[in-house]
């Protein structure tokens, strides 16, 4: 199962078909399909190895989910880590926030135990990292905290961020705004060229402005410490200081501003962008 892509995909739709939550699958069974397409969770014997750090941060969001399963299934002992302990939460009451807190332990504890393997990869791949991350953080405050998350349009965050709805593509998939090979050869600077300016927008004119607030909440939530990946008011994590200043270019677009201030956040946008020039 380990070093069969396939069969990740198999475990993963076994999982939420056995325990009947199989809407709540969509989205993670939607970004792991995007993981094998790109040859990411390829076994290292294979043509085209794949990534030690995705295969890592898989396998840990896989391990935690089966083991609470089973747990709750009547096996014996005790939850190995807290995120097993927010899946077995899930299970016994399901819910979207609890969906998102359980799913968001066990890939931000991955990334937090998996660190040294990401300076393994290129600076595009871990920018991507970051956005991955970034993105489920927030879509889990659209649930949980939706005024902090949307601002003005908190009344529709929790719908549209509901892991059981197609909405939710929009915020976690990453396909329409990276290339979907591995390992990447776009440089960096060329790679954010090219982003779309919905993805555009949702990273830099709803995200950005509230980056410091979502990762306090993310640390608090998960009890990890997540609140260390930032700095600055940009993510940090597997990231050389002096690439900070990559994260403000273009995105100084009179749209974004819009954006922001559409959500209440024009005020951190203009701070946000201020912090460019302490780069």
């Amino acid at each position: 199962m380990k070093d069969s892509p396939a069969g990740r995909c198999r475990l993963v739709e076994a999982f939420y078909r056995e325990t009947a939550l199989r809407r709540y699958g969509r989205a993670e069974l939607s970004f792991l399909r995007w993981e094998v397409a790109r040859g990411v969770l390829n076994p290292p014997s294979a043509r085209r190895p794949g990534s030690p750090w995705w295969r890592a941060v898989n396998e840990r969001l896989l391990r935690d989910k089966i083991e609470a399963w089973l747990l709750l299934a009547g096996a014996g002992g005790t939850a190995s880590a807290y995120s097993v302990e927010l899946w077995a939460r899930f299970l016994r009451s399901p819910s979207p926030a609890r969906w998102y807190r359980a799913h968001n332990a066990s890939v931000a504890g991955g990334y937090l135990e998996h660190e040294p393997l990401a300076y393994l990869e290129v600076r595009s791949e871990r920018f991507m990292m970051n956005v991955a991350l970034l993105r489920v953080f927030h879509a889990h405050a659209m649930v949980a905290e939706p005024r902090l998350a949307a601002g003005r349009l908190a009344r529709a965050a929790r719908a549209v961020a509901d892991p059981r709805r197609g909405t939710v593509g929009l915020f976690l998939d990453l396909r329409h705004a990276f290339p979907v090979e591995y390992p990447l050869d776009t440089p960096l600077d060329e790679l954010i060229a090219v982003e779309g300016s919905l993805a555009r927008s949702l990273d830099y004119g709803v995200i950005a402005p509230r980056l410091e607030e979502l990762y306090a909440f993310a640390a608090s939530s998960l009890r990890l410490p997540v609140d260390r990946l930032t700095g600055g008011g940009v993510p940090s994590y597997a990231w050389a200081p002096e690439d900070r200043p990559i994260w403000y270019a273009g995105n100084s677009k009179r749209y974004l501003r819009l954006v922001a201030r559409a959500t209440g956040a024009g005020s951190g946008y203009d701070r946000w962008l201020a912090g460019a020039h302490l780069g």
